[in-house]
C-alpha cells in the first residue's frame, strides 16, 4: 500500500518540474574581455551586473564544450563567483582536470561549469548563476545572469 502512495506522489510531482528553465535576466552589454586575452583554463574576475565594486564574476576556457558556453567551441562560460549555499567566495577554487569551481572554503560545495553550473557535492542547493555572454568580432560581452544571485530575492534591476 505504501509503494502505490508513494508512486501517486511522484507521478503528481514530475510534471511540475518537466522543462523547468532558470530565470534570466537581461542587463545592458558590457565588455569583459577579448578571445585573444582570454587563456585556457585560467579564470578571468570581472564585476557583473554592477561596475566596479568586487569581482563577483568570473569567466573561462574551459577547452570542452559546455552548456550555454560560447565562441567558435562553445567553451568559453562565465558565472557568478559566490557560493550559492552561504555566499564564500570562490575565487581561486577553478580545477581544470574536472572543469568545476570549488570546493567553496565553507562547506565543499562544488559547481560543474560544463553543465550550467550545477552542484556536484557538497550544501548547496541551486547552481551558480551563469552570466549569459555574447561574442561579437573578438570581444566577449555579457548580457545578462540566469539564476539567482547570492544574497538577492531577485537580481539586481
Amino acid at each position: 500500500m505504501l509503494l502505490g502512495a508513494t508512486t501517486v506522489v511522484l507521478s503528481c510531482v514530475a510534471p511540475l518540474n518537466a522543462g523547468a528553465r532558470l530565470k534570466t535576466k537581461e542587463y545592458a552589454k558590457k565588455y569583459i574581455i577579448s578571445l585573444h586575452d582570454l587563456k585556457a583554463n585560467e579564470p578571468f574576475y570581472f564585476s557583473y551586473p554592477e561596475s566596479g565594486g568586487s569581482k563577483n564574476s568570473f569567466i573561462v576556457k574551459l577547452q570542452e564544450k559546455a552548456a550555454g558556453g560560447v565562441g567558435e567551441d562553445g567553451d568559453i562560460v562565465a558565472f557568478n563567483q559566490y557560493c550559492t549555499h552561504m555566499g564564500a567566495p570562490l575565487e581561486g577554487k577553478y580545477n581544470k582536470v574536472y572543469k568545476v569551481m570549488g570546493a567553496c572554503p565553507m562547506h565543499l560545495s562544488t559547481f560543474d561549469l560544463t553543465r550550467h553550473g550545477m552542484i556536484v557535492s557538497g550544501h548547496a542547493t541551486e547552481p551558480l548563476p551563469q552570466v549569459v555572454l555574447k561574442v561579437e568580432g573578438d570581444d566577449i560581452y555579457a548580457v545578462g545572469i540566469s539564476g539567482l544571485m547570492y544574497g538577492y530575492r531577485e537580481n539586481p534591476v
